[in-house]
């Protein structure tokens, strides 16, 4: 073999055994960071992994002259540079709350429960026309901000006589943050206690969607937030429980998921620090108190692209090329380690289903064609909840119902009015409790 291939693979092999060790160093970091819960901001894991590159590369170094001693050393300056990247913040560090909205007036309220919530009104449009009974709605998330696209069909609603409140869940949008370890789905039901009672205005009706009907279907099996309540709309709820949680099932018709054009915009996930932190959160190998980043930093550096696929899951397939924009860039939040702890607190808790099934509070289910959602999440509400008075199964929608498109808000108020007013329902009650069976295996 000529000495220049000689040399050739001499050197290819020496730059393979230098990339391996980078790799192992890499692997050491994240397996480091996994252990110690990111401590310090990851530097805990990062001095480690470099200490223990720095031994080896004395030791495989010892036998070798001075210049060549240095060489085991690049692997470990090239591991140190790459992981340091995932100790170093890029978003600031203190939360940073979306500006206010330009159509509707944000207040803070300050519950009995130690929360203080962003609360936005819409009053009736035409005084003659007013519901004698206010309507408060709990939006999905968990932990997330209302979008303008749902403050828009909060002022469909109020066009249509209804008093409307709606507040965003603690750490979500404008409301204020809570130590991590106070994110439970129990508190999240308590805090629509406080927030009713602090209203003052005696019974409410509660439109509750996605997570948010998880939170309400949690009040009508508790008596003393049932209470409070006058009428319930839980829209495509998810698990309601840890049993539900763990079921598996089907889905509605298809979604947009993987046909609709992939979200543009800038991603946090492009940033190795929190690709890192939400990658090992999102596998259960951190937790959400991390402390490799603060839930404040966490927040700040979400942006809706990170969201991916999950929004175009909320749409059919034929709308895969049409998704409305559901936010703006300036009022998108949501907090993904507090979300992560709601949910966690939902699948580590006991059945619900015998508090649920002496509730006497009126309510409906709303089911959406191309849900997204597993249909056992919503039937469960519907087998273990006798108050529930009608089921609203809404064609040609995905899981966000109301979503501006061919006429769906509409469609969408015309359900949950005519439920309120105790008027004939404008679609079918469908699925019934004796139909659950059929429903699950009926895929149209």
């Amino acid at each position: 073999m000529p000495l220049s291939a000689i040399r050739f693979v001499r050197l290819a092999g020496r730059l393979l055994s230098a990339l391996a060790a980078v790799t192992a160093l890499v692997v050491v970091f994240l397996a480091l960071i996994a252990l110690t819960d990111g401590a310090v901001s990851g530097l805990a894991a990062w001095s480690a992994t470099l200490a223990a590159g720095a031994a080896l590369a004395l030791w495989r170094g010892r036998r070798r002259g001075r210049p060549a001693r240095l060489a085991p050393f690049l692997p470990v300056a090239v591991a140190a540079a790459l992981t340091a990247a995932v100790c170093v913040p890029t978003a600031p560090t203190a939360r940073r709350y979306p500006p206010a909205l330009p159509f509707v007036a944000t207040q803070h309220w300050s519950l009995a429960t130690g929360s203080r919530v962003a609360v936005y009104h819409y009053p009736p449009a035409h005084r003659g026309t007013r519901r004698p009974l206010p309507l408060v709605y709990l939006n999905g998330g968990p932990v997330r901000g209302i979008s303008v696209l749902d403050h828009r069909f909060l002022q469909l609603l109020a066009r249509r006589g209804y008093d409307v409140y709606a507040y965003e869940q603690a750490g979500g949008g404008r409301s204020d943050l809570l130590p991590m370890s106070q994110y439970t789905i129990s508190r999240s039901v308590r805090d629509l206690a406080a927030f009713v009672d602090r209203l003052g205005r005696g019974k409410v009706d509660v439109l509750g969607f996605s997570s948010g009907g998880v939170v309400l279907t949690r009040a009508l099996a508790d008596p003393g937030v049932a209470a409070r309540l006058h009428r319930a709309v839980v829209a495509e709820p998810g698990p309601m429980d840890g049993p539900t949680a763990r079921v598996a099932g089907h889905r509605g018709r298809t979604s947009a998921r993987g046909l609709a054009p992939a979200m543009t915009g800038p991603r946090s996930t492009h940033v190795p620090r929190y690709a890192v932190a939400f990658g090992l959160m999102r596998l259960g190998l951190l937790t959400p108190g991390t402390a490799l980043i603060g839930q404040a930093e966490g927040d700040n550096a979400f942006t809706a692209a990170d969201l991916g696929s999950d929004t175009a899951s909320a749409y059919c397939a034929r709308d895969a090329h049409r998704i409305p924009v559901e936010d703006t860039a300036q009022n998108f939040s949501f907090s993904p380690a507090a979300s992560l702890r709601v949910q966690q607190t939902v699948r580590d808790s006991p059945s619900i289903a015998p508090q649920l099934r002496l509730s006497r509070t009126p309510a409906m289910l709303m089911i959406a064609e191309c849900s997204s959602q597993l249909r056992q999440w919503a039937t469960a509400v519907l087998a273990d909840d006798p108050a529930v008075r009608r089921t609203q199964y809404m064609p040609g929608v995905g899981h966000h119902m109301w979503n501006g498109l061919d006429g769906n808000n509409d469609r969408a108020a015309a359900a949950i009015t005519a439920f309120l007013e105790d008027e004939p329902a404008p679609v079918p009650d469908y699925p019934t409790r004796a139909g659950i069976p059929a429903f699950l295996h009926d895929r149209r």
